[in-house]
């Protein structure tokens, strides 16, 4: 569908009636500053950017869209926040974009990837937050994960954000930088593309050092000197969170080298060299929780180790004391029986002369064990 087409639909039939109502149903935000983002709802903000400066135009989204495009200046970034199907259908419709992409941008909980269509990107980054707990415990949640989806067009970007907790990948501070940077911005949508990259990765970064702290800590306890009593659980949530780390960082390689390395006419050629630096980034995160991985079934087949060490010195000492106590068992044993004719039974100090016999016995035995570590 051609793009003048497209715009026919906007402003001579009428057609975006959703985007307009959702528009007038919720109130118009600027989600340049965090403050002012109602975050938690579904939010729509409309922003026009021409040579790099932001314009203040009025009306919604489809009119900032008309006038960028009869000027063929500038771009429009419209940002949202876990939209439903129903609110998204009108910006699909203004902005053209392919039914599979709505989908994944609606539904959320996609794998980081970047998909083509037409003119049109799609791509989609997990965000990463650290948890702050004081003591990690077995039911801890250690890394909580969110999403961004973005939309590049020639004249447009559309970021459709999710997460669990308001504050979550939140792209006011984001806004206010490339704002500063105006011979930044002035590169376009792909320009935006690019600092959400970027903030995600440094994001990932950010939460690798944080998780470093829990690893030395678990790591400490483990090969301490009572390091067998540390509970298991502890270890296998760390490296179920470790997992959901892994799965935010690792696929968004890929997508990187492609955007860094692809020629594409919604990228400019100069914001390419930057995917590069952001795709170097991604890689130091990679390389570390790859090496996170590895380090947390080390730490887990120690503390199986120690546990199986102490388990096998507690049955050691079992056996130890058994071996002694059996000395006085059988002797007591043989002179419990009831014969008349026994050795020493009538004898004035048989008696004495037993319970040397044992306490002699017993000592050696005690003596014997403490010397081969067995007590």
């Amino acid at each position: 569908m051609s793009r003048a087409v497209n715009l026919r639909r906007v402003t001579g039939l009428g057609r975006v009636g959703r985007l307009r109502g959702l528009a007038r149903q919720r109130p118009r935000v600027d989600l340049s500053h965090p403050a002012r983002s109602p975050l938690g709802s579904s939010v729509v903000n409309c922003v026009t950017y021409r040579d790099g400066r932001r314009l203040s135009v009025p009306g919604d989204a489809a009119d900032a869209v008309k006038r960028v495009r009869e000027s063929g200046e500038g771009f429009v970034w419209l940002g949202l926040h876990e939209p439903t199907s129903r609110e998204f259908a009108g910006v699909a419709e203004l902005f053209d974009l392919h039914p599979l992409a709505v989908e994944d941008a609606v539904e959320a909980h996609q794998r980081p990837k970047l998909e083509r269509y037409g003119e049109t990107l799609f791509a989609v980054l997990k965000t990463v937050r650290y948890v702050e707990h004081e003591e990690l415990t077995a039911t801890s949640e250690v890394v909580d994960t969110g999403e961004i989806m973005v939309f590049v067009g020639t004249d447009f970007v559309v970021t459709v954000r999710h997460g669990r907790h308001g504050r979550h990948g939140s792209l006011g501070p984001l806004r206010e930088g490339l704002e500063a940077d105006p011979a930044r911005l002035a590169q376009g949508p792909s320009a935006v593309l690019h600092a959400v990259a970027d903030q995600v990765v440094d994001d990932y970064l950010r939460v690798v050092d944080s998780v470093q702290g829990d690893m030395d800590r678990v790591e400490t306890e483990v090969f301490a000197e009572h390091g067998a009593r540390v509970d298991p659980g502890r270890i296998y949530q760390l490296k179920r969170e470790l997992l959901e780390l892994k799965r935010a960082v690792v696929p968004l390689g890929r997508p990187l080298e492609e955007l860094a390395t692809r020629p594409s006419r919604v990228v400019a050629p100069d914001i390419q060299a930057y995917f590069r630096d952001v795709a170097d980034h991604l890689q130091r995160a990679t390389e570390q929780t790859a090496a996170f991985d590895d380090l947390i079934n080390s730490i887990l087949q120690a503390h199986l180790a120690r546990v199986t060490v102490a388990q096998n010195e507690d049955m050691r000492k079992i056996t130890a004391w058994a071996a002694i106590v059996a000395v006085p068992t059988m002797v007591c044993g043989m002179y419990g029986m009831n014969f008349d004719h026994m050795p020493e039974l009538h004898w004035r100090y048989g008696y004495g002369m037993v319970v040397g016999v044992i306490s002699v016995a017993c000592l050696v035995l005690y003596r014997a064990f403490r010397r081969s570590g067995w007590l």
